[in-house]
């Protein structure tokens, strides 16, 4: 028997409230792996342990909101 997890799977947005200058680069890549380029972007990602790893990297520079 298959659960389909989709159906009650969280989302997070996550927006960026700081520049990754000044910062080591594998923290910019995880900003644009997470689908950030500037400051304010904001984008929705489903809530997963890999995205909750990336936010960990980078918590001094993004800010999250579960929806």
């Amino acid at each position: 028997m298959m659960v389909a997890k989709n159906a009650a799977q969280k989302a997070l947005k996550i927006t960026q409230v700081k520049s990754s200058i000044g910062y080591k680069s594998d923290q910019g890549a995880t900003l644009k792996a997470l689908g950030l380029k500037r400051i304010s972007d904001s984008v929705e990602q489903n809530d997963s342990p890999a995205i909750r790893g990336m936010i960990f990297k980078v918590k001094h520079l993004v800010k999250v909101e579960e929806l």
